[in-house]
């Protein structure tokens, strides 16, 4: 099968299981969370998850988790987090894997979330390193927004950072809205609840471009071929890759072969 056909059939596939993940929105989660900055990181550990946010995608409950919402339910003053960041990370990250375990059924739905340096797997292996025993998330209940606008609408679809530029394009608010570097700053500035309510922003984003790419509204830099996947190259690896069509070819290509041997007897 051609690259053309093997995208048009990723296309065809991400499709189906976004109206999968519609029909059965009841069960299907949006996740985003914020953490320190995983660039500027010299000691080799894996970054401190601040805070997670969880969106069901019917009903728009939105479930959090945050290190100064454990403050604030211990009765530690803001200004001391930074002095009991292990213990309260830890709390936060008990409610957080308690919750994963009563939705192990859900689907999850997330941007990026895909290594060891921001995903799924960096908040495993963070409550790992807080001594806990993380409950992991079937790989087939995961599925990547990011990669999968990719897949519908060509690797050049919008350019970089394409959260950001997406947003802009489709004239969704920035209210809350932190970049990444502004999330590392507002850590190191101990502003606890402004990332907060920035990972809450942007859950309900990601909830916002998964509705509008599903009912075909969103705004893309795309072209008509690029999103919809048909041009003169696709209906020629159609036509190459038919077995009718590639019979004749053969049986085109061999009488053709007979004519020139006759020809030079």
């Amino acid at each position: 099968m051609g690259r053309e056909l093997q995208r048009l059939k990723r296309r065809k596939a991400t499709t189906k299981h976004m109206e999968e993940l519609l029909d059965h929105a009841s069960t299907t989660l949006v996740v985003h969370y914020s953490c320190e900055s995983f660039y500027d990181r010299t000691d080799g550990k894996t970054p401190r998850v601040t805070s997670i946010a969880v969106r069901n995608l019917a009903s728009g409950q939105t479930d959090s988790f945050s290190i100064h919402h454990i403050a604030e339910q211990q009765e530690l003053p803001f200004g001391e987090i930074h002095e009991h960041y292990d213990t309260l990370e830890r709390q936060m990250l008990n409610q957080y894997f308690a919750f994963v375990t009563s939705h192990q059924h859900f689907s999850w739905v997330h941007w990026n979330m895909r290594d060891v340096n921001y995903g799924f797997a960096a908040i495993e292996h963070r409550y790992r390193s807080l001594g806990g025993n993380p409950v992991l998330i079937p790989e087939d209940r995961k599925f990547d927004l990011a990669r999968a606008l990719v897949d519908l609408f060509g690797v050049g679809f919008i350019g970089h950072p394409r959260l950001e530029n997406l947003i802009d394009k489709n004239k969704i608010t920035k209210r809350d809205f932190l970049s990444g570097i502004e999330e590392a700053a507002a850590f190191d500035n101990k502003e606890y609840v402004k990332l907060h309510q920035s990972t809450l922003r942007k859950v309900d984003i990601l909830a916002n471009l998964f509705e509008r790419t599903s009912n075909d509204s969103l705004l893309t830099n795309a072209t008509w071929v690029e999103k919809y996947g048909f041009s003169p190259r696709v209906l020629g690896e159609l036509i190459k890759d038919h077995p009718i069509i590639s019979f004749f070819g053969a049986a085109a290509a061999i009488l053709t072969i007979i004519v020139r041997v006759k020809e030079l007897l």
